[in-house]
């Protein structure tokens, strides 16, 4: 069997991602494909947490337009992450892995609560984890708590998995034609060069916690599986690299 690079990783789904080309909702060969690739990364013996976005259900931004409490926006996002975080339960289980979710907000009739250490044992016995929730507090994105839950169980890295964008661009790709791709970037570059790859707070976790990220497209079937497995895929962003 081919060996990984990583012994823990964390996989960082958007909601939209989960979408297709529906616009809202789940997309159901979307999310198999997500599920095919989870499975063929597991098969190799890592340990695998995910966070889920809920932007294709609600995005806690949109609520004030709304006339909605700010706060009150970002609870309703949350639940959107749950949501999606229990039917990725549910397809992951339907191929046979063992999957837990945990949630930051209290709901134990679906998921259990949680608890760090509890989450490090899931891993550790083998079970794919998935947080929901975020980080249980508004005015804070799932990029933070993604970030916030890889420092939390350890994880060596982050794969950002992105929707037809593969990697980090010197500018926005599907604006200008002549924007490049960076391979390598260091996070004090990424800061600098005010590239959106996920938010300051997020960015500042990773730096902190020597967390390198890796910036990919999922919709490249095998991505997840190549990139563990040491393949240079999408843009690596992470402490004392060149931004070649």
């Amino acid at each position: 069997m081919p060996e990984s690079q990583y012994r823990r990783i964390l996989i960082k789904l958007s909601g939209e991602a989960l979408q297709g080309d529906r616009g809202f909702g789940i997309d159901n060969d979307v999310i198999q494909e997500i599920a095919k690739e989870i499975e063929d990364a597991a098969s190799l013996g890592i340990q695998i947490a995910i966070v889920v976005g809920g932007g294709n259900i609600f995005r806690g931004v949109a609520g004030p337009s709304m006339g909605m409490d700010k706060a009150a926006a970002d609870y309703v996002g949350m639940l959107a992450t749950i949501m999606n975080s229990l039917i990725l339960q549910g397809v992951l289980t339907s191929r046979g892995i063992q999957t837990r979710v945990m949630t930051a907000i209290a709901m134990p009739e679906v998921a259990e609560p949680f608890i760090r250490l509890r989450a490090i044992r899931h891993l550790e016995k083998g079970r794919v984890v998935i947080f929901g929730g975020g980080t249980g507090n508004p005015h804070v994105t799932t990029d933070t708590a993604a970030a916030l839950r890889a420092a939390e169980i350890k994880a060596e890295v982050i794969l950002m998995a992105k929707n037809n964008v593969d990697g980090v661009y010197s500018d926005d790709p599907r604006k200008n034609k002549d924007a490049k791709k960076i391979g390598r970037i260091s996070f004090d570059d990424l800061i600098k060069q005010d590239l959106k790859v996920m938010d300051r707070a997020a960015v500042s976790l990773c730096q902190e916690n020597s967390i390198p990220l890796v910036i990919f497209d999922f919709a490249k079937p095998g991505s997840i599986r190549r990139i563990v497995l040491g393949e240079k895929i999408g843009t690596l962003v992470g402490s004392r690299l060149g931004g070649k």
